[in-house]
């Protein structure tokens, strides 16, 4: 991709994405991520119905009257974006591979942080951490988000979800809000996850490619691991070797989908054939 198919693209992206999450997300992403991040602001005498939990014991024993501590919602939030660009994420058989469709899944959600004047920020990761993007304001940093996203060149093409998560949890300390962006055909992220979930309001967003979940009937067809580089031959006129295959991917959706949600974190999944509008507006309005 040359520099001038790159800017028309992430020019292309900007228009489309923005629009939406102006007209469609800025008031859904407010409802739905307000009051993740609370500060303290002040102690004041206790009355009916405050919570309890928010008593202040130390004040109420010196001044031997009930006081409770008073938050207020952080105006500012800390958005972060964790993109998957091993491999897999390069496959595609619709008109978009995962790697672009995630893209456009980050620029709205981008958008939709930055309307609401939240800081931005992204990790790319393979095995290891690609690109560190420090979270920022501006149309300009999105912008750069979005190219780095696009131009990305992993040095390595295999999978390691923990180590993203170590690093956001190692270099954000500050809660923030986390979308993870994957296709999650990998395991053993879950005690790396229980840890960002304590810290941070961590959700996955499941990207996957329509030939993933159900093997045409085509013949016998080579079949390479986009990670690994294996090639496998795969007779796809056998109803027993496309059963196993669609079996695979339901194990490892359901592997991803309760590890998520066994950390309290959420969960959202979204086909390349799919449009992720819907999906996300759901996700907001169901969470």
């Amino acid at each position: 991709m040359t520099v001038k198919e790159l800017l028309k693209k992430v020019r292309k992206i900007e228009i489309k994405t923005k629009g939406l999450s102006n007209q469609i997300f800025s008031g859904s992403y407010k409802t739905t991520f307000k009051g993740r991040g609370m500060s303290f602001s002040e102690v004041r005498q206790y009355q009916y119905g405050d919570d309890v939990r928010n008593i202040d014991w130390n004040v109420t024993a010196r001044t031997n009257e009930p006081h409770v501590k008073v938050f207020e919602e952080e105006r500012e939030l800390t958005f972060m974006l964790l993109i998957d660009v091993s491999g897999s994420a390069f496959f595609g058989t619709t008109t978009q591979t995962k790697q672009e469709f995630a893209t456009e899944i980050a620029a709205t959600l981008a958008f939709s942080a930055a309307a609401n004047n939240d800081k931005v920020g992204a990790i790319l990761f393979s095995d290891k951490v690609e690109k560190f993007l420090p979270p920022k304001k501006g149309k300009p940093h999105i912008l750069r988000i979005i190219r780095e996203i696009l131009y990305a060149k992993p040095q390595n093409k295999a999978t390691n979800i923990t180590s993203a998560l170590k690093y956001l949890n190692g270099i954000i300390s500050k809660r923030c809000t986390t979308f993870i962006l994957s296709d999650f055909m990998t395991q053993d992220y879950n005690n790396g996850l229980k840890v960002a979930a304590n810290r941070h309001d961590v959700v996955g967003v499941h990207i996957y490619d329509p030939i993933e979940v159900d093997l045409p009937n085509v013949g016998i067809l080579p079949v390479t691991d986009a990670e690994s580089g294996a090639v496998r031959w795969i007779d796809t006129n056998s109803r027993a070797v496309r059963e196993q295959y669609n079996q695979h991917y339901q194990s490892n959706f359901e592997e991803f989908k309760t590890t998520f949600l066994r950390t309290g974190a959420d969960v959202v999944s979204i086909g390349t054939d799919q449009s992720y509008i819907k999906a996300l507006m759901k996700f907001f309005k169901e969470r």
